[in-house]
């Protein structure tokens, strides 16, 4: 079991916050992009931050989008398509999007519209 399934998401979230913002994304945009991967409204994106909810339990509470199968590429060296692990495929999805965002993809492209 990976270390980042016992992790927070939020003590995660403020980082990609911070990657965003220093590309000049913004932080609504961020919060789009992890709900249409994840199914949460504002509301439980916020609950989860609030609660301190883990990578695990975050994932499992989600509804996973039916386009997230087309994210693809490589995220810290692995190529997020190829792992077996669904819980680290979906949290290096959540990471492969961030990335985009942060790149300047359109908001189109990164929610696969």
């Amino acid at each position: 079991m990976s270390r980042i399934f016992g992790t927070s998401f939020a003590s995660v979230y403020p980082h990609y916050v911070t990657k965003v913002e220093r590309k000049g994304r913004t932080k609504a945009e961020l919060d789009e992009v992890i709900q249409w991967l994840t199914g949460f409204d504002e509301a439980a994106l916020r609950n989860h931050l609030d609660k301190g909810t883990t990578f695990e339990d975050f994932f499992s509470d989600a509804r996973l989008n039916p386009n997230a199968s087309l994210i693809t590429g490589v995220v810290c060296g692995v190529r997020v398509e190829d792992l077996d692990d669904p819980l680290m495929k979906q949290i290096r999805y959540l990471d492969k999007l961030v990335d985009e965002l942060a790149k300047g993809k359109s908001m189109d492209k990164i929610l696969r519209t």
